[in-house]
């Protein structure tokens, strides 16, 4: 690999282009993607809520995008031709005394590229966030493979009066580039000249929630709002309690984020939407009675629930007659609401629901990472062990969301590259990769086993094969008279993986290894991408085997998504149903021949011989 360019070389600012445009920055509408899910709730109790007489405001997903340099390229980079995204970079590049900017991005060992993210609601300063980097049009790169992307900066664009305007920085971005291409398991030649930095942004912003009051408020008004708030929500920092509502203006109040609703951000705002602004004792008697005939009803359960809820603990013992319904709908809506009670009674059924019912496993497992009892990590433990891959991988990452430090989900970082797990599991073997978050691989299933194969490679210049004793030899091929370094293991995944690293390997030869093997036979193991429960799923009725039954209609989860299992960058504003399969595709390539025994691919049929 070429040697990186010093990212104080260049300086944080000379990376993204303040004005700049091109056809993949559009404006997206603030509030698009939520208003018409959060709009008007039923309110049969009569009891005016806040949501009567407020609008949710920063729900919505901001798009930030940015022009950017991806350096140590092997070869693989090139000009982008004239454009303006080109002009603008080079003349940022020039305010910082940059010689020879031209020359600089004619270099094969660079590559100007487009860089966008996501901010999503309620995000914090500091919080990271993954990042697309795209190729431009006309460029001469081919492929941003070992590219790392320089330190630069990423801001909202708007369209107004056809002017493109671009904000204030809200994210920086940087990083090692995975083409997409490793996920894919083929060398495409678009799916080479695009990738993602998982993790790789980090917000310079807070996007604080809000409520929009309807109408002719007053400042009275707001306050009103703001104390019914409150009284059910609050939060413990440095300074002590507080309430999560603060009145700003006579008709808009800032939302903070409850820590117990930091992964269902929708949810958080429908139960503030359904708190009573007033309500005497004798009120709040006939309308929780009312609220539990709503709950015990399939049709009706998902707002009652919600709407218990808000009252909170004063409810529960509402919430659980609905666990005692012969209705998995009763059941599974009682303790969403339960577990955000954090009572434990919610523990079974949500892992239940996990387990059976796609259409309730991204709900249930983001119910069951909130919650503090030990039963919800004993239901999260147990679901580590079925059959299903995105049920297993859903209950390691809601475990992580609840305590990384947890010894059971900790893992490790090989090689400062990426996270590196082995997870005990009674389920057939599975080996999971992520495309989103962090580079990271989970092994369930401890000692799996690797047939020793004729060879399979781990990247461009590392190659596997089996030795006559059964294990596993390993050769990274170098440049000039120097030796070829090489490892010996036992033929494990475990192992082989530490081995790659050691010969200077990381997440993407690691992930093309695994690939090949599955595809070469020499895995039991199944390998899979992305394996992450998701939304808009139907659940027929009362068939908890999810066959399609023509006698009743399918049903939709009434609850908005949470965020715990998003990959925007994968829906970019799709609907999750539209979302590829995250079953990967094998990889079918083969060698080139080549003769010549001075070259990489001859030295590697010299290197069979030994």
């Amino acid at each position: 690999m070429m040697p990186r360019l010093s990212t104080t070389t260049w300086i944080v600012g000379l990376l993204l282009i303040s004005g700049c445009y091109s056809p993949l920055m559009r404006w997206q509408s603030p509030e698009s993607d939520n208003v018409a899910l959060l709009a008007e709730e039923d309110n049969e109790e009569g009891v005016e809520l806040v949501g009567d007489t407020t609008i949710p405001l920063g729900l919505d997903y901001r798009k930030i995008e940015g022009v950017s340099l991806v350096n140590g390229l092997n070869g693989t980079g090139g000009d982008s031709g004239p454009s303006s995204l080109r002009s603008s970079l080079i003349s940022e590049m020039q305010s910082y005394d940059v010689r020879n900017p031209q020359q600089l991005l004619q270099s094969p060992t660079v590559s100007l590229v487009v860089v966008r993210g996501w901010l999503p609601p309620g995000v914090e300063k500091g919080d990271s966030f993954d990042v697309e980097v795209v190729v431009p049009p006309k460029s001469k790169t081919t492929s941003l493979r070992q590219g790392y992307l320089l330190k630069g900066r990423m801001r909202e664009i708007r369209v107004l009066d056809n002017a493109v305007h671009s904000g204030h920085v809200a994210g920086l971005a940087q990083g090692p580039v995975i083409v997409d291409s490793i996920f894919g398991g083929t060398d495409d030649e678009v799916l080479e000249t695009r990738g993602r930095i998982l993790g790789g942004g980090q917000s310079q912003l807070t996007r604080p929630l809000g409520l929009g009051i309807r109408g002719n408020s007053t400042v009275r008004h707001a306050a009103a709002i703001g104390a019914a708030i409150n009284s059910r929500f609050h939060k413990t920092d440095r300074n002590g309690q507080s309430g999560v509502a603060r009145p700003k203006r006579d008709n808009y109040i800032e939302l903070a984020v409850h820590p117990r609703y930091k992964n269902n951000i929708h949810r958080y705002v429908r139960v503030v939407r359904s708190i009573a602004l007033k309500e005497s004792p004798g009120e709040r008697v006939l309308r929780t009675e009312s609220l539990e005939r709503r709950l015990l009803e399939p049709t009706t359960s998902a707002r009652a629930a919600l709407q218990l809820e808000a009252i909170g603990e004063d409810a529960a013992h509402i919430l659980l007659k609905g666990l005692e319904s012969s209705s998995p709908e009763v059941r599974f809506y009682s303790a969403e609401a339960l577990a955000y009670l954090d009572r434990e009674e919610a523990a079974k059924t949500l892992g239940w629901a996990a387990a059976n019912i796609s259409a309730f496993r991204w709900y249930a497992l983001t119910a069951l990472a909130t919650m503090d009892h030990v039963a919800a990590y004993e239901a999260l433990n147990e679901l580590l062990h079925v059959p299903s891959a995105e049920t297993r991988y859903g209950a390691f990452r809601a475990l992580r969301s609840r305590n990384a430090a947890d010894p059971l989900v900790r893992g490790e970082s090989l090689g400062g590259g990426f996270a590196f797990h082995v997870i005990s599991s009674e389920a057939a073997p599975m080996i999971h990769v992520s495309k989103s978050q962090r580079p990271e691989i989970v092994l369930f299933g401890q000692h799996q086993k690797v047939v020793p194969p004729a060879f399979l490679f781990a990247g461009k210049e590392i190659m596997i094969k089996g030795t006559e004793d059964g294990r596993l030899r390993l050769i990274r091929f170098t440049t000039g008279d120097q030796e070829d370094p090489q490892e010996t293991c036992d033929a494990e995944v475990d192992p082989m993986i530490r081995a790659i690293v050691r010969l200077g390997g990381g997440y993407c030869e690691v992930v093309q290894a695994l690939r090949e093997a599955r595809q070469g036979g020499y895995l039991d193991a199944k390998v899979v991408v992305n394996a992450m429960a998701r939304p808009n799923r139907t659940y027929h009725g009362d068939d908890a085997s999810e066959a399609t039954s023509p006698d009743e209609p399918p049903i939709r989860v009434a609850n908005p998504g949470p965020e715990l299992f998003v990959d925007r960058l994968e829906t970019d504003g799709e609907t999750a149903d539209t979302m590829p399969r995250y079953e990967p595709e094998e990889v079918s390539e083969t060698p080139a021949e080549d003769s010549d025994t001075s070259s990489f691919m001859g030295r590697m049929r010299n290197w069979f011989a030994k």
